[in-house]
């Protein structure tokens, strides 16, 4: 089967199909966690299952005195997309002196997906596993009584 050379896609023109704050995110992500072992995290998320797709990780560290997030680290198993958006997720959790418990449970995949420039359509539920981490996260640590 001859291949189409000048089929369109939705790209840069390098066969990319990702905006470049997504590739960025991907080829160099903040945040991650490689190693949990020894890490002390105030409360942890994850979301996502091996058998059927992406895995989101989420450990964050709280500011106690003002209940902002003061760390967000995570570790996904995914595609590029997924890698992407958790890696701006993390960052939307820190900036700025860290985002409050109550807005960190409200963040919206669109807010994600607006950080990143935008994904593909088939892409967005990487932004809602990233969000979704989050929020379980900050759950374990009311849950927990750490607050």
């Amino acid at each position: 089967m001859k291949k189409d050379n000048n089929k369109k896609c939705n790209s840069d023109g390098d066969g990319w199909v990702y905006t470049s704050i997504v590739k960025e995110h991907f080829f160099y992500p903040r945040n991650i966690l490689f190693d949990e072992v020894g890490y002390k995290a105030d409360g942890v998320g994850v979301v996502g299952s091996p058998e059927c797709g992406d895995v989101m990780m989420v450990w964050i560290k709280v500011d106690k005195k003002n209940n902002r997030i003061k760390e967000c680290k995570w570790r996904t198993f995914g595609c590029a997309s997924a890698i992407a958006s958790t890696s701006m997720m993390s960052i939307m959790a820190t900036e700025n002196g860290g985002m409050d418990l109550k807005t960190a449970q409200n963040l919206k995949p669109q807010q994600i997906v607006e950080r990143l420039g935008g994904l593909p359509d088939r892409k967005f539920h990487c932004s809602v596993l990233g969000h979704e981490a989050l929020r379980e996260a900050v759950l374990d640590y009311l849950k927990n009584g750490k607050k």
